[in-house]
């Protein structure tokens, strides 16, 4: 029997249920991603219990995190910073070492499709920026755009703020943060800046509160979008790379691209799974926004299970070669 790759294969799972798990497990996976389960510490606990009795382990949480708020300065009462250290509180008892987060206001990530065919008639998303923009005319008024902007200024101040009181109660708990990057990463969307789109605005988010522990999501299909040379970007941000999001596109830039399989994309993913190790990254990687395969359409585009099940193999297969291409990492 081969020994496992170093580097850890993790997931999310749709539904997170005995079923999936047991597949998870079956295909190799070592680490399972869970959204916020609330702020009640059994909660998690419970979660936790259910994904060691597959022999797996609850690794990251990430998704549907009380920060909306606080993104846009509106967090007037504390409830929702309150919430934040109180989570990182209880993933540092349950032994979780790692949150990931994002800094889109308003919103979360944006397609504008959801059934563009693949190889073999699979399903992917995809996104048009002058989509969206028709779009967002039709739902909203200019006035209701413009009441509720934000500047990137804003946002990096109301970022620094956060990061400030959040990074020290991680350091104390053992517990990683990990901000992935906007999606798509546009300087703005709904009248909203972003930030968080350039590699060089990832190493300004990292000098902000310098910490071993404000680091990044690496997800690869969001930095192909803002045009980067994939190895070449993990090589210079691999220090502070926590956690990956293993997926890739065929883009024309930030404003419009198609997701592919993951062996089906112009990135060189055996040149990418190799600079993870060569920048020494022990962290877990995760499929992300997987392809809607047959008998799977009507599941959740980019988040079904054949798909992934698919992913998990390419992806063990590319860790193993890693292994042997780069055998001592740094």
């Amino acid at each position: 029997m081969n020994a496992a790759p170093s580097l850890r294969l993790a997931s999310v799972l749709t539904p997170l249920n005995d079923y999936n798990l047991t597949l998870a497990a079956q295909c190799g996976v070592e680490d399972i991603t869970v959204r916020y389960p609330g702020p009640d510490l059994a909660d998690l606990l419970r979660l936790q219990r259910q994904i060691e009795a597959h022999g797996l382990k609850l690794a990251i949480v990430e998704g549907f995190l009380p920060i909306e708020l606080l993104k846009l300065g509106r967090d007037h009462d504390g409830r929702e910073l309150a919430a934040m250290k109180a989570l990182i509180r209880n993933l540092g008892r349950a032994g979780i070492r790692l949150l990931c987060y994002n800094f889109m206001a308003g919103t979360d990530w944006v397609r504008t499709r959801l059934d563009l065919p693949e190889r073999g008639g699979a399903r992917v998303t995809g996104f048009d920026l002058a989509e969206a923009e028709r779009a967002m005319s039709l739902s909203a008024t200019a006035s209701q755009i413009a009441s509720d902007r934000i500047s990137a200024d804003a946002l990096w101040v109301n970022l620094e703020r956060l990061l400030r009181e959040l990074v020290p109660v991680a350091e104390e708990c053992g517990v990683l943060l990990a901000m992935h990057p906007d999606d798509p990463p546009l300087p703005e969307f709904q009248g909203k800046a972003r930030i968080m789109n350039s590699v060089e605005n990832f190493e300004r988010l990292v000098r902000l509160v310098p910490s071993a522990h404000n680091g990044i999501c690496f997800c690869q299909g969001t930095f192909a979008a803002m045009g980067v040379d994939i190895p070449a970007t993990i090589r210079r941000l691999g220090r502070h790379i926590r956690y990956v999001h293993f997926r890739d596109v065929r883009a024309a830039g930030p404003t419009r691209f198609v997701e592919t399989f993951h062996d089906n994309g112009p990135t060189d993913m055996v040149a990418a799974m190799a600079a993870y190790r060569e920048v020494g990254f022990r962290g877990p990687l995760r499929p992300d926004h997987v392809p809607q395969l047959i008998g799977e359409e009507n599941g959740e585009p980019g988040y079904t299970m054949l798909g992934r099940l698919f992913a998990y193999g390419y992806m063990r297969g590319l860790m193993q070669a890693a292994e042997k291409i780069v055998p001592t990492p740094l």
